[in-house]
């Protein structure tokens, strides 16, 4: 159901790309809630990053395994797996971010989106 509205809620969604994002230790995660601003583009921003070009991509293959295994989905749009700085997957309502640690710092999403309400997880480990 590639590009559609998904069945699965976005608040679900957001959890399964949390669990694969905890599965290959990916380091600070952060989920933006932007449902109630009036801009926003989505409902949640997934963001994490991870220690290494190769980790990022690790992360994003785990997340995608596991929107898959738990929705039959794949992302409608991805971004930046040739280089693996900044890997965009977006689900629509949910569009996640894993970036390398410098790369994150620059662009900073956190503040750029400081309305919306910031929630840090747990990582796996």
């Amino acid at each position: 159901m590639t590009g559609a509205k998904s069945k699965v809620s976005s608040a679900g969604l957001a959890k399964a790309v949390i669990h694969g994002i905890q599965e290959i230790k990916g380091e600070e995660i952060t989920c933006l809630n932007l449902k109630n601003i009036d801009s926003a583009v989505c409902d949640y921003f997934i963001i994490c990053h991870g220690n290494s070009h190769r980790h990022v991509s690790a992360i994003a293959e785990s997340v995608e395994e596991e929107i898959r295994k738990k929705t039959g989905e794949k992302p409608w749009h991805r971004e930046g797996k040739e280089n693996a700085k900044w890997i965009l997957l977006d689900y629509v309502d949910t569009v996640v971010h894993i970036f390398t640690k410098e790369t994150r710092e620059f662009y900073n999403l956190e503040d750029l989106w400081a309305d919306a309400e910031e929630k840090e997880v747990a990582s796996a480990y």
